[in-house]
């Protein structure tokens, strides 16, 4: 993918609910950076607003006229971390691409050990903090995550898939390659590359404010990954149909003897309502997994985007050009 004014480095950062945040990181962003020699004068930081409720896009408009680095993108739908990064990846011009939170947990003085990686020869590197400052449910959400994610997408044991991530730019170039309307950016990237490393790195509590990551979005990027990466789902509710299948063949065999032997049935509803919930639990289980696929196969062979720009500052790309949305 070929881009205009290539730098060395571009950050790109989802926006949403920050307003009070995005100058102090700034001008931390330009502190770590002017340590570095062959990057403080080539990065770029590009701010994907997602449609804040607040006035994070005012404030990303008024840090691109004092910091010529700053870049804007302006999403008309909330369209999720994952394809808002769609967004960033698209307008990054820079031959190494990170991406990070904007609440400053990820502190980009941790940026320059993320480069030393790929330098080394890395196509991804991942931070992996050392103690996270996340709610009880979110660690266990993630750990589950990292579960799943380990059977679904052959995920090497151990790696902690964090938003805190440095690529190549060739990796970005293959993510860009998917078209469908529901992203789930590590799910690519384990698509494309096993030569991936790791980095510990410190978790900060958020400097203000609470996260806009709601338990809600939580469980759509945790169905993006179940099923738009693996039909591994599909086999596990055929295996449930044909053990509960065997189960009634079984069942129904023991109360023909039973009926030949003993001329009678045993009586009591309770068990026959209990089988009854369970297969039909189980059927009701299988089809909403193949509606879950069949609908999602519909929205990609119907071109939904996964974003739509609004408006963009200091970008290359405008509003009028193709993009991709998905609301979730």
């Amino acid at each position: 993918m070929s881009h205009k004014n290539a730098c060395q480095l571009s950050i790109v950062i989802p926006v949403y609910q920050s307003e009070k945040i995005l100058s102090q990181l700034v001008t931390e962003m330009q502190r770590v950076m002017d340590t570095l020699q062959t990057i403080r004068n080539s990065y770029e930081i590009i701010f994907v607003c997602d449609q804040s409720p607040d006035n994070s896009w005012q404030v990303i408009q008024s840090l691109s006229t004092h910091f010529p680095e700053v870049k804007g993108i302006l999403l008309r739908i909330n369209a999720g971390q994952h394809n808002a990064l769609m967004a960033g990846f698209s307008e990054a011009t820079g031959k190494i691409i990170v991406t990070m939170d904007d609440d400053l947990q990820h502190s980009p003085s941790d940026i320059p050990a993320l480069l030393d990686a790929i330098h080394a020869g890395k196509d991804v590197v991942y931070a992996q903090f050392k103690k996270r400052k996340h709610a009880l449910w979110k660690r266990m959400g993630s750990g589950l995550n990292d579960i799943v994610a380990g059977y679904l997408l052959q995920k090497p044991k151990g790696l902690y898939l964090s938003p805190f991530r440095a690529m190549k730019a060739a990796i970005r170039d293959d993510i860009l390659r998917y078209r469908g309307p529901y992203v789930y950016v590590d799910g690519l990237i384990l698509s494309v590359t096993q030569n991936i490393a790791m980095i510990d790195v410190d978790h900060y509590d958020r400097a203000i404010g609470n996260s806009g990551y709601s338990f809600r979005k939580s469980v759509s990027l945790w169905l993006k990954m179940a099923t738009n990466f693996s039909i591994v789902p599909l086999r596990i509710t055929s295996f449930l149909g044909l053990l509960f299948a065997s189960i009634g063949f079984v069942l129904a065999l023991l109360f023909i003897i039973q009926k030949l032997t003993l001329d009678r049935m045993p009586t009591g509803w309770s068990s026959l309502i209990v089988t009854i919930l369970i297969i039909g639990g189980v059927q009701l289980l299988a089809l909403g997994m193949l509606g879950e696929y069949l609908g999602r196969v519909l929205l990609t062979l119907n071109v939904r985007p996964q974003y739509v720009i609004g408006e963009t500052i200091n970008c290359w790309i405008t509003s009028r050009e193709t993009a991709h949305v998905e609301t979730i």
